[in-house]
């Protein structure tokens, strides 16, 4: 299957998620909550860092969980401060 190019803004959008979930992970290891997630590290970091800007649904839905996280507002704050930077 071949994926389609992203736009910038679906770039931009998947920098924004990384950004969150690098913020909500605050003092705590790549390690520990991934770990809590059950996804291998190296995908919390190429997440957090935009190398991975489409992450696959359960992938982000475990890491909310293991974050504490609302999985709404994320989207909100997430294509709210895309939508501003492309505005």
């Amino acid at each position: 299957m071949v994926r389609p190019i992203l736009s910038p803004a679906e770039r931009e959008r998947g920098r924004r998620l990384g950004a969150a979930l690098r913020q909500a992970r605050g003092e705590r290891s790549m390690v520990e909550v991934a770990s809590a997630a059950g996804v291998p590290v190296e995908t919390l970091r190429k997440i957090e860092t935009g190398r991975i800007v489409t992450p696959a649904f359960f992938t982000v839905a475990a890491l909310g969980a293991a974050l504490g996280l609302d999985l709404a507002a994320l989207v909100a704050e997430v294509a709210a401060e895309a939508d501003a930077a492309t505005a």
